[in-house]
Parts: C-alpha cells; sequence; structure tokens
C-alpha cells in the first residue's frame, strides 16, 4: 500500500467528518434553534470546504497515484507543496467564513485555491505525457483538469460581483451554476471517469470500446451547462444543443453499463462486496441524475425545480454525495487504498444510509413545497439524516487507527477471490 496516499485519503476523510459535522450544525439551526452562528456564513464555508477539502483533496492524491502506478515513483514527494496549499487554502476558507463571513481572508484564499488548480493542471497535465500512456484514462484526466480550470471563470465572476455589490439575480445564479456545472460535471465527473477506465483496462476491457465512451460525455460537457440555465432567455440553436447533449450523455451512459455488463464476472474477481454495493449505488444515483437532467430540458420543468431550494440542494447533494462520495469510497475500498475491517465496513453502511435518508427527505420536502404545504417534521428528519452521515464517516475514519487493519484487507481480498 503506498504509504502517501494512504496518509492523504485519511486527511481527506477527516475532512469528509468536518463537512458532515457542519452539515448536522445546518440543519441542528433549521430545525431548532442555534443563535451562535451566521447560517448563511456556515453554508458558504461548508459548501467551499466540501469542494476543496475533501473531494478535491481526494481526487488530487488519487490522480497522483495513478502517476505512481505508472511508474512515476516520486510523484507524492513532487505534489507535495501542490497537496499541501489546497489543504491549507481549504482549511483558510473554510475559518474565514465561518468566523468573519465574506472578507478579504475569504477572497484571497478563494483565490489561492485556484491558484492551486492552476498549478496542479499544468504540472498534471505535463507528467501525463511523460509517464502514461495514450488511452482513455489519460484522456479524461485532461478534461478533468481542463474543466477544472475553466470553472474558475466561474469564481472570479461570484467574487468580482460580491467585491463591487453588482449583484443581478440572474446573473449571480447562473455564474454560480456555471462554477457548480463545471466543477460537478467536468473536475469531478472526469476524473471519477478516468480512475474507473483506469481500471477497466487493468482488468482486460479494451481501450476502443472505453474511447467512445468518453468522447460522448467529453463533447457533451459544455452544452450541458445550459441545462442549468433555461430559465433565462437563450437562443433556439443553444436549445437544440442542449437536447443533443443530454441524449449524448445518456448514450454514453447506456454504452459503459452494456461494457460493464459484459466484464462483470472479471472485473467481480478484484473488488469486494462493499466496493461492489457502493458502486452500485453511486451508479443508480447517476443513472438518477441523468434522468433528471432529461426532464429538465422541458422549460416549465426547469422553471420549476430551480424555483425552489430543497429540489435544487437535493440534485446537487445527489451529484456530491450519491455520485462522486460513494464512487470514491467505492474506488479506496476496492482497490484497497485504505484498511478495511469490520469496523470501517459498518461505518461506511451507516454513512450510506445517511445519504439515502438525506436524499429521500429531500425529495419528500421537494415535492410538499411543490404542493405549496409544509411539513414541520422533515427538518428533525433531515438533521437525523445529516447526524446519521456523521456517524458513519466518523466511525469510519476512527477504524483507520487501527494497525492490524491491512490484515482485514488480505482476508477481505481472499474471501472475495473464493466467491
Amino acid at each position: 500500500m503506498n504509504q502517501p496516499l494512504k496518509q492523504w485519503l485519511r486527511i481527506s476523510l477527516f475532512n469528509l467528518i468536518i463537512i458532515a459535522f457542519l452539515g448536522t450544525l445546518m440543519r441542528y439551526k433549521i430545525a431548532y434553534a442555534f443563535p451562535f452562528i451566521d447560517q448563511r456564513n456556515l453554508l458558504q464555508g461548508h459548501e467551499y470546504f466540501a469542494f476543496a477539502g475533501w473531494i478535491t483533496q481526494a481526487l488530487m492524491s488519487l490522480l497522483v497515484h495513478y502517476l505512481v502506478e505508472n511508474g512515476d515513483s516520486n510523484a507524492f514527494a513532487r505534489y507535495r507543496p501542490v497537496l499541501f496549499t489546497n489543504l491549507f487554502a481549504a482549511y483558510g476558507i473554510l475559518l474565514s467564513y465561518i468566523f468573519l463571513g465574506f472578507n478579504s481572508f475569504a477572497v484571497l484564499f478563494s483565490a489561492l485555491i485556484i491558484f492551486v488548480s492552476y498549478w496542479f493542471a499544468v504540472m498534471y497535465w505535463r507528467d501525463l505525457n511523460h509517464y502514461t500512456p495514450k488511452n482513455s484514462s489519460r484522456r479524461s484526466f485532461k478534461a478533468a483538469v481542463f474543466f477544472n480550470v475553466i470553472s474558475s471563470a466561474g469564481s472570479f465572476l461570484i467574487v468580482y460581483m460580491l467585491i463591487t455589490k453588482n449583484i443581478q439575480p440572474n446573473r449571480y445564479l447562473a455564474t454560480v451554476y456555471f462554477y457548480l456545472h463545471f466543477q460537478y460535471n467536468g473536475w469531478f465527473f472526469f476524473s471519477c471517469l478516468g480512475l474507473f477506465i483506469h481500471q477497466l483496462i487493468k482488468y482486460g476491457t479494451p481501450d476502443q470500446k472505453l474511447k467512445m465512451i468518453y468522447l460522448l460525455f467529453v463533447s457533451a460537457c459544455i452544452p450541458a451547462y445550459f441545462l442549468s440555465a433555461l430559465w433565462l432567455p437563450i437562443a433556439h440553436w443553444i436549445y437544440v444543443a442542449v437536447v443533443a447533449a443530454v441524449a449524448v450523455q445518456l448514450i454514453g451512459w447506456w454504452l459503459l453499463i452494456r461494457v460493464l455488463r459484459k466484464e462483470t464476472t472479471r472485473i467481480q474477481k478484484h473488488v469486494s462486496p462493499l466496493s461492489k454495493a457502493l458502486f452500485v449505488l453511486s451508479a443508480i444515483a447517476l443513472t438518477i441524475k441523468l434522468l433528471l437532467q432529461a426532464g429538465s430540458v422541458i422549460p416549465s420543468l426547469s422553471i420549476l425545480a430551480f424555483g425552489f431550494r430543497p429540489i435544487v440542494i437535493g440534485y446537487l447533494h445527489l451529484a456530491l454525495l450519491g455520485v462522486i462520495t460513494l464512487f470514491i469510497l467505492s474506488y479506496i475500498t476496492g482497490m484497497q487504498l485504505i484498511p478495511v475491517n469490520r469496523v470501517t465496513r459498518i461505518g461506511i453502511v451507516i454513512f450510506t444510509s445517511g445519504i439515502i435518508l438525506n436524499e429521500l427527505f429531500l425529495m419528500i420536502q421537494g415535492i410538499s413545497d411543490l404542493y405549496y404545504r409544509a411539513l414541520p417534521f422533515m427538518n428533525p428528519l433531515l438533521f437525523v439524516a445529516t447526524l446519521t452521515m456523521l456517524t458513519g464517516i466518523t466511525t469510519t475514519v476512527y477504524s483507520q487507527k487501527f494497525p492490524g487493519d491491512d490484515q482485514a484487507l488480505i482476508l477481505e481480498k481472499a474471501d472475495t477471490v473464493k466467491s
């Protein structure tokens, strides 16, 4: 097991505890009362830290490990300054928002996070060309860092609007969704796709099949942004491009499922039951997300959906928790990148249950809002869901303290191969 990767993943998972704790605190404040914190500032810190401190920190670590697997034994030593700077900036923006709100420090740390994304993109693009073979995994990683850089335009515009206090609601929302889209559906998605394709190639899947899947997804990414802006007046040709992007993404996902069905027997020999279950849930979440996107091409549904906060929150959590987070947990457990024992499995099951409950309750709340009916018991239930996630991820991280867990990995792998 790569020791630097193990350490960086533990740090990332600990950051996930902080995110779950902040989410629980916000839900408690909504359901009951907690006058000592500013909800808006806490929300901003929570969001930025979730992106930089958990997802980006974990993905950067896994992408560096990909270089190690391809023979670059000094990759973690070379990327250590990048990883440390991203971690420093993530904590900086978290503490700035929580204790001071939007201020010069928040702007400074936001700029530092953007600088790190550029730094990582330049280094990683160069190293991909130098150390890795030309296949769809490398193509996906290049797309990931490219879209991460693209998303920074949204960050710059958001900060500019806040500093100048020239905030036009439609323009501001369109800018926020620009940033979110190229983070969720660009940087996050293509990093995960690259990691997954990398494993499929290792298991013997021909790259020719995977290249078409990559091309379909990457061609749809930019026009798919306008799915989040259909409530704005847009040109007819842009709407046609959006509908085409939705269709292309569905085709790409269908082709990937076909590949998985043909390779099921081969893949099952290499992954644990826990990893397989997490991946299936992540795949289900991605299927729901793509179907929701398909439904949102109807302008009236798009306006309706983006007009109700629980629906927007539910969709964003579906992408961040259901698709991305569950995939990362599936990957790091399936590839045996962290120790996994009985306590780890229990923690992940509890955490996953919290995600499912959270999505279920947000869906119910969103439907009730559509009919303008308030359900007073939903906020306490959402608090319970976030508390469940906090309990689960805390248990998972706590299980990493036991030095004997590596043996559990060996036993689990042996059981999987026998089955």
